[in-house]
């Protein structure tokens, strides 16, 4: 973050007075724009540059900002107004309660993937147990780290094609304590896995190709092509993992994958025609069935 302005931005900075005027200005320059929700943007964006809690900005609106901390919240409300995620901005992102470094390499965690980890930790009660998971298209690692803090003797492999991806995962897991039992390596889903998991997740690229241009631009112009992608009908990546999840997973292994909307029909036959029996299917907050669980 180079707290550079945008130029036509100079005005916003001279409302940029106080915690309380910086709030009113960004969200009235957000709801310009046509953000939704632009005052919660607003809050969250200027906790963020001010390094404050999201509700000290609103115990706090006299205080007066400093000329950096000006620079920076309008250099900061500048690229959020560009579409660039506020995720992006500050480069990283809460998932499963957790704080996650992001890469360019890396795909955004959205809370709607945590229904895949809450779908694994439901079939699997005994917290106990030295489980090895296998993530496949890791990316910052959420889904496979997030796993092994409900599972605290558990192991796991995260596998990415990007190295910065697996360079990144990495990181995150030794800021969350689980360097020793996370491992991360770079190949083509599971090409270069040997042995066998209790449950492989992954949470592939799955929008048709033609369906790209048509994505929101915080999402086409900053999330990796690659990790979007799913080919002509978005079902590329399920065909290459589920042949080789009969050699991955035990006996009764699982199998919990992020799909996207309408996909169940199409993905689950993919399952079932590479041994797999579908388990069920699981909705995000938004009622949207984003999960689908199959057994070995």
């Amino acid at each position: 973050m180079d707290g550079r302005v945008k130029p036509g931005h100079e005005e916003i900075i001279r409302r940029f007075e106080t915690i309380g005027s910086a709030l009113d200005a960004a969200a009235a320059a957000l709801t310009t724009a046509g953000f939704d929700e632009p005052r919660r943007r607003a809050r969250r964006l200027l906790a963020a540059a001010l390094r404050l809690r999201a509700a000290a900005v609103f115990a706090r609106p006299e205080t007066v900002l400093t000329a950096s901390e000006k620079a920076r919240a309008v250099a900061m409300l500048s690229r959020m107004l560009a579409r660039e995620p506020l995720s992006r901005i500050i480069g990283q992102r809460e998932f499963w309660g957790l704080e996650f470094m992001l890469s360019a390499d890396t795909l955004d965690p959205r809370p709607e993937s945590e229904s895949l980890v809450e779908a694994l930790v439901s079939r699997l009660p005994d917290r106990a147990r030295p489980y090895r998971f296998l993530d496949l298209g890791t990316g910052t690692g959420c889904l496979l780290l997030a796993l092994l803090t409900e599972f605290p003797r558990a192991i796991g492999v995260g596998v990415d094609v990007a190295v910065g991806a697996a360079v990144t995962a990495r990181h995150n897991a030794e800021r969350l304590g689980l360097g020793e039992r996370a491992h991360f390596v770079v190949g083509n889903w599971a090409g270069a896995i040997a042995g066998r998991f209790a449950a492989v997740v992954a949470n592939p690229p799955y929008i048709p190709t033609p369906a790209i241009g048509g994505l929101m631009p915080e999402v086409r112009e900053y999330d990796p092509q690659r990790a979007l992608d799913g080919g002509a009908d978005g079902l590329v990546a399920y065909r290459a993992i589920a042949a080789d999840l009969p050699r991955l997973l035990l006996p009764d292994g699982l199998f919990v994958a992020e799909i996207g909307l309408g996909q169940a029909k199409a993905v689950a036959p993919i399952l079932a025609q590479n041994g797999l029996a579908i388990d069920g299917f699981a909705a995000d907050l938004g009622s949207i069935i984003r999960c689908v669980v199959a057994r070995s």
